[in-house]
């Protein structure tokens, strides 16, 4: 039940972001909001709080599954579906991460990961912005 209301919230979270702001925009906010929910999970396990650990650690999966989900494969093609199993490469790796001694540094190198990632596409919005000219958001 938990599992199915965060992935819901990750939905309505993903299809609200992409109408209110622009596209790459909201990737980037999606980015920082899993990155986040990671640091908290960090957070929380070294405070030896384990099931608010897991709540952060979950929303940040359901953060990735709904870009994951998000992927339009017939316009994106390869990069879609590269993109496609870097996430899911990352929701696992989570996964697998909680509870484990280790945790901390795993989620850091996830968090690295998307910071990565972010910064990719925060490039790429610049770039975007730049082409399109002045007072074009």
């Amino acid at each position: 039940m938990q599992s199915s209301t965060s992935s819901y919230r990750a939905t309505q979270a993903y299809r609200s972001a992409s109408v209110a702001v622009p596209p790459l925009k909201a990737l980037i906010m999606l980015f920082d909001g899993s990155i986040m929910f990671l640091q908290k999970t960090i957070e929380a396990s070294d405070a030896r709080r384990f099931e608010e650990a897991h709540d952060h650690m979950i929303r940040a999966t359901a953060i990735l599954r709904g870009l994951s989900h998000g992927l339009d494969f017939d316009r994106g093609g390869a990069v879609a579906e590269r993109l496609h199993k870097t996430y899911h490469a990352l929701i696992l790796a989570s996964l697998r991460s909680f509870g484990r001694p280790d945790a901390p540094q795993c989620y850091r190198r996830i968090i690295a990961s998307l910071i990565e990632l972010r910064d990719a596409w925060n490039f790429v919005a610049a770039e975007t912005a730049k082409r399109a000219g002045p007072g074009a958001a």
